[in-house]
């Protein structure tokens, strides 16, 4: 029958033929599975046979490399610099004791005490904790993805026809696939939560509401081809809670969101995010703040005061870094969320960077040119631990909270814990850390004096 039509219908009809079949996939192997949120474990599969094909290409690299006399590139995992945590005291005497022979109790300035100073400056130049956790982590493995490692060089035919196929797939299925995937979760968002916000608040309405999102979510995360492992789901917040997490990308929202139900926070955007917030706010209680309401600190607290004490309303879900780290470390918790007084609930995500680097690098790569690395990516691989809530103890203030609950998310996670502002990212530090050490100082030189007073 075919061969009857002229070319431009023969090639009509074969596309036509070819979008039907792909829609038709879309809909029985992906979008209707998401609406009831199972899996066939074709991710899976997915996952382990490119595992096998990263360990051959790694193997391949290494025998190439020895072959041809190349040094590897071996990324610093644990730091340039070995270091011991001790206190300014302690460096400062040991330094005293090796280089002079006055009392190392004594209260005036020794010159030698210069070298300590001299030797953390020097060290934080070399192997700076901070600036170091917002660029992508380096693997040590390759996964056919050329900005992921610097090992990777001509070596043969077979690797290199290996990664050009790789690529093929990626931008050529993979990239029209997650697109059309994408706009079909957004659609459904925000026509969804449009027709359940004209019906009457109660529990028919909640119910749709929360089922909406969760489906839309949940096509989102297949978006992504994002696998993702959930630890402990009895411990997911509850209403009148916080929900605190570490923050990596702007997809942990649908990552967290495609597994519970939650409220929003965030200041209110205009084109494709304002038509999506105006949308969701109508079906769910969400906290937006204008642009000039974001900055007061009071406002913004007795809005998310009021929404906690409501018992009935959804767990609020805030990511108290405010930036996005590179997924090795917790950098400062701010302490606003954690003034409140409501229960909260820790969540640790980590992201596995052998399929796709989540971070995103805001001041590198805008919105757009950051999805277009996700989704040419081979997959978002990550798990998330529901950690125990955890209430502020009466002796404890705010910022003592927010620490307690970052090391217990950052153990879990398996990541550094920092003490360091994420804001340092786009700031300078501030003078109050410099102010940190002189007072430290002086304290150890007037304490010594002091002490020998009493004597």
């Amino acid at each position: 029958m075919f061969l009857l039509l002229p070319f431009d219908s023969l090639v009509v009809n074969l596309l036509g033929i070819s979008l039907t079949v792909l829609f038709t996939l879309l809909l029985v192997f992906i979008i209707v599975p998401a609406i009831f949120g199972v899996s066939f474990g074709i991710r899976k599969v997915y996952m382990k046979t490119l595992l096998k094909i990263f360990q051959w290409a790694t193997l391949r690299i290494e025998r190439g490399a020895k072959e041809k006399n190349h040094p590897l590139y071996k990324p610093y995992v644990n730091g340039i610099i070995a270091k011991e945590p001790t206190s300014l005291e302690e460096e400062i005497k040991e330094i005293r004791r090796s280089g002079s022979g006055k009392a190392l109790d004594t209260p005036e300035f020794e010159l030698s005490d210069i070298f300590y100073f001299c030797r953390k400056g020097i060290e934080t130049i070399m192997d700076d904790e901070v600036t170091k956790r917002f660029s992508a982590e380096e693997l040590e493995s390759w996964n056919l993805l050329s900005r992921t490692n610097y090992n990777f060089q001509y070596i043969s035919l077979r690797l290199t026809v290996l990664w050009g196929l790789g690529m093929l797939i990626r931008y050529c299925f993979l990239l029209p696939l997650r697109i059309a995937l994408a706009f079909t979760g957004i659609s459904l968002l925000v026509t969804g939560t449009t027709v359940v916000g004209y019906l009457p608040n109660g529990r028919c309405k909640e119910f749709l509401s929360k089922h909406v999102h969760l489906m839309c979510y949940r096509i989102c995360v297949r978006a992504l081809t994002a696998i993702i492992t959930y630890h402990d789901r009895e411990n997911r917040p509850r209403n009148g809670g916080i929900c605190v997490a570490n923050h990596t990308s702007p997809i942990d929202v649908i990552i967290l969101a495609s597994d519970g139900y939650y409220a929003m926070v965030g200041q209110i955007h205009g084109g494709l995010m304002g038509v999506i917030q105006r949308a969701m706010v109508k079906a769910c209680p969400h906290v937006w703040f204008e642009r000039s309401e974001v900055k007061d600190r009071h406002l913004v607290a007795k809005r998310l005061t009021e929404h906690v004490q409501d018992k009935s309303k959804l767990p609020i879900l805030i990511f108290p870094e405010g930036t996005c780290i590179n997924n090795t470390s917790v950098m400062m918790f701010k302490k606003g969320s954690f003034e409140i007084g409501a229960t909260v609930y820790p969540v640790a995500i980590k992201y596995d960077p052998q399929f796709g680097d989540a971070f995103w690098n805001s001041s590198k790569y805008g919105m757009v040119t950051y999805l277009l690395r996700m989704m040419t990516s081979w997959a978002i691989v990550c798990s998330v631990w529901y950690l125990p809530p955890m209430t502020r103890q009466p002796e404890e203030d705010a910022v003592q909270f927010a620490n307690r609950v970052k090391s217990a998310i950052a153990r879990q996670g398996g990541l550094v814990d920092l003490l360091w502002d994420g804001g340092l990212k786009r700031e300078k530090v501030k003078d109050t850390f410099k102010e940190e050490q002189q007072k430290l100082y002086s304290k150890m030189i007037v304490g010594n004096h002091e002490d020998r007073s009493r004597s």
